[in-house]
């Protein structure tokens, strides 16, 4: 089953909201995540940092999907993008080495 990759970065409108209303938002998408998960999908989400382990470089999430349509029509339930929190991009991802699986969490 193919994997998809979606990129994404935090909108002007996430970033003004107060810290409480962002970790409720984040907290929104860390549980549609987990929802998807126990049901099987594989499908694993987190976050950028930078050389001091500071965030700010944007998110990723990674899935795997029948097709792109199928990849498209799931992410778009993740109520970051449903609530138009972040600007993303949905891509397939082909690998041309290695292989990768998603672990289950502990």
């Amino acid at each position: 089953m193919p994997w998809f990759v979606k990129t994404e970065t935090f909108t002007e409108a996430f970033r003004a909201l107060p810290g409480p209303e962002r970790s409720t938002v984040l907290q929104a998408h860390r549980d549609w995540v987990g929802s998807q998960r126990s049901t099987g999908l594989a499908i694993a989400s987190g976050f950028l940092v930078d050389d001091q382990h500071k965030p700010g470089g944007g998110g990723l999430l990674v899935l795997q999907a029948g097709s792109y349509a199928e990849a498209l029509a799931l992410i778009e339930q993740d109520p970051l993008i449903a609530d138009g929190w972040v600007d993303w991009k949905l891509h397939e991802w082909i690998a041309a080495a290695g292989d990768l699986a998603v672990v289950p969490e502990p």
